[in-house]
């Protein structure tokens, strides 16, 4: 083959790992393909011979044009992707985004892409770049235009932010977890019988205003009430996620990553859910600290 038809073959034999990195850096199943159609233009118009590295030297590509995106919507000052609007009628119904199919089919955390939404920029990229694709520092530096020492103090940075503090009470956490991720199974698949299980019989759910359609109560009370409500938000449930809100296990509600809701999950004694308080609006969306539970725990939350 020439150049050419080898080069464009790499590419493809690369491109489902390119369109991770580029969907870790910006979140967005679209932008991410932009980013790969981008990074192959680039890449195209090289001399291979002259590349030694094909995977490393395509994956900084693909980097360095996700990279150029997200200075861009810094400058334009553009609404972050975990900032939902101050009013939205239907986020608790609708159906999940497109973005949807693209996070399972490439089984990517969607409790990760949250949290890493609460990063700056440099802080991101380095983080994925390193902690998740394992490009080494002084390949990163570059990229964001700054030592490889100071890309690694960007990572440490983003590893502390994003994953919780060991639990002074670690057993007792990792059983709210399992709690929460089972409610959100159950919620799913409009289980009922599990949901009744899980839920005290005297369970209280309140839902900021914004959140709800028109007829639907801010506070219902009770386990079969809490539990039939579910059916409705079947569709929303499926973009959930299990994560720490404020250092308790609880559901952020976030179709591809863009954060809509969460739901704080107030588990008794009896380790059964006694409140579920859903919020919702930017502000208080953006006052919320999420992160991933510590790895000690479990690692199917890690």
């Amino acid at each position: 083959m020439s150049n050419p038809d080898v080069l464009a073959q790499r590419f493809e034999d690369e491109r489902q790992r390119l369109h991770s990195v580029a969907l870790h850096l910006l979140g967005s199943a679209a932008d991410a393909e932009d980013a790969v159609q981008s990074a192959w233009l680039k890449a195209s118009r090289a001399d291979l011979a002259a590349v030694d590295n094909v995977p490393g030297w395509l994956t900084t590509i693909t980097a360095r044009v996700a990279v150029d995106q997200l200075r861009t919507r810094s400058r334009r000052a553009e609404q972050s992707l975990s900032q939902a609007p101050e009013r939205d009628h239907t986020p608790a119904m609708a159906a999940p985004a497109a973005d949807e199919e693209v996070l399972r089919s490439e089984a990517i955390s969607r409790a990760l892409l949250v949290v890493l939404n609460q990063l700056s920029p440099a802080q991101r990229v380095a983080f994925v770049l390193h902690d998740v694709f394992d490009l080494p520092f002084d390949q990163i530096g570059p990229l964001l235009d700054r030592s490889p020492d100071a890309a690694k103090k960007l990572a440490s940075r983003a590893r502390a932010r994003l994953h919780a503090a060991p639990a002074e009470r670690p057993a007792l956490r990792a059983e709210h977890l399992r709690i929460v991720d089972a409610f959100l199974s159950a919620s799913r698949g409009g289980d009922i019988p599990a949901l009744l299980q899980l839920l005290a019989p005297d369970v209280v759910r309140r839902a900021d205003p914004v959140l709800l359609p028109d007829g639907v109560a801010v506070e219902i009370r009770g386990a079969a009430e809490v539990a039939t409500e579910t059916r409705r938000f079947t569709e929303r449930t499926r973009a959930g996620a299990v994560l720490l809100i404020d250092g308790a296990p609880g559901i952020a509600i976030a179709p591809g990553d863009r954060l809509v809701a969460l739901l704080r999950v107030e588990i008794g004694a009896d380790g059964r859910i006694h409140a579920l308080n859903i919020a919702g609006g930017a502000e208080r969306l953006r006052a919320a600290t999420l992160q991933l539970p510590d790895p000690g725990l479990d690692s199917k939350y890690t």
